[in-house]
């Protein structure tokens, strides 16, 4: 059995031995089946008992949660308070679990902060296979027309999901919104920026074929996991008009408290916020010109050193922190 090749005859002896030791006998079945469940990982296991079954070929007899840590419901409040706070017409989301965890959050967390459900919630599963969704959520009065997935990038034939809505606000106003999850920094970093720059100039071309057709209402947003001076995103800030939302002279955001609080480097938001970008809310010229209000709201984050920013009292660690990403939010008049 140790050899690196073997007869034909040394394979069947092989087999005549298994035969006399009675590995022959060993059940076909699985031992056991991991299946996915609200966003859990749970074990569907075979034994002998005589109990009542669900089905005769696997024994199952219900589900062994394998969980090392539950998620803190203080989390969950948390992303629903930062929510209620901004409190969108349009909210877009990222690294939703599944379309029944969303539509649970909507009807039964938002309301404890006073925040209304959105009327229509949307979730796209993503092309990573990870369990991490993209939805979108609408108030009354603004429709879906239409969802349009798009394959960026291309690079070694790796492709990235992007996501194209195309919404009617009360107004009748066609709005378009592009939305991705680049590819993030890897320990090669070159691969990485190659396949991010790739994904990036698919994004662009998509954007200028929708002006080139008239509809010159169009966002595009995501998390890019690299700062706007990154030569991969370059195809979308120097080849195209768009705008990002942190240029607007609106845009607010708190400063850091901490003792770097006046520090300024390439890829904060703002004077004195010490934060690298990673999320974006870019606008083609017709938005970026009506709009009203924007900023960044970041309370429901744990800063890795503290004191850098005021959080919600409830946010105490990064483990019932809403998210590692802040909300990036933008008031238009349409």
């Amino acid at each position: 059995m140790r050899k690196s090749s073997k007869l034909l005859s040394e394979q069947e002896r092989i087999r005549e031995l298994s035969f006399l030791l009675g590995f022959e006998k060993t059940t076909p079945l699985p031992y056991a089946v991991m299946r996915r469940k609200a966003g859990l990982l749970y074990l569907k296991g075979i034994h002998h008992s005589a109990e009542p079954r669900a089905g005769h070929l696997t024994n199952w007899n219900g589900w062994i949660e394998l969980q090392t840590k539950p998620i803190s419901p203080t989390s969950t409040d948390n992303k629903a308070q930062v929510i209620a706070d901004v409190n969108a017409d349009i909210l877009l989301l990222q690294e939703v679990e599944d379309r029944a965890s969303l539509e649970e959050f909507n009807q039964k967390v938002l309301p404890k902060f006073n925040c209304k459900p959105y009327s229509h919630t949307f979730v796209i599963q993503s092309s990573d296979k990870q369990g991490l969704e993209i939805a979108i959520l609408l108030r009354e009065g603004y429709s879906l027309q239409t969802i349009k997935t798009h394959l960026i990038g291309g690079h070694s034939d790796l492709f990235q999901q992007l996501v194209e809505y195309e919404i009617s606000s009360p107004s009748s106003e066609e709005i378009y919104i592009l939305v991705s999850n680049l590819v993030k920094q890897t320990d090669d970093l070159e691969i990485a920026h190659t396949i991010r720059k790739s994904q990036v100039e698919s994004i662009a071309r998509i954007y200028k074929n929708l002006i080139a057709k008239g509809k010159t209402k169009v966002i595009i947003a995501g998390t890019f996991n690299t700062p706007s001076y990154c030569d991969s995103l370059s195809p979308l800030f120097q080849n195209t008009d768009v705008k990002d939302i942190t240029k607007h002279f609106s845009f607010e955001v708190a400063t850091d408290e901490g003792d770097d609080a006046s520090y300024f480097r390439l890829g904060a938001y703002r004077m004195g916020v010490n934060i690298k970008q990673n999320d974006y809310l870019l606008f083609s010229p017709a938005l970026f010109d009506s709009m009203q209000d924007s900023g960044l709201n970041r309370k429901a984050m744990w800063p890795i050193k503290k004191p850098q920013w005021s959080t919600y009292k409830e946010v105490t660690s990064k483990y019932n922190a809403a998210s590692e990403h802040p909300m990036v939010w933008g008031k238009l008049i349409l």
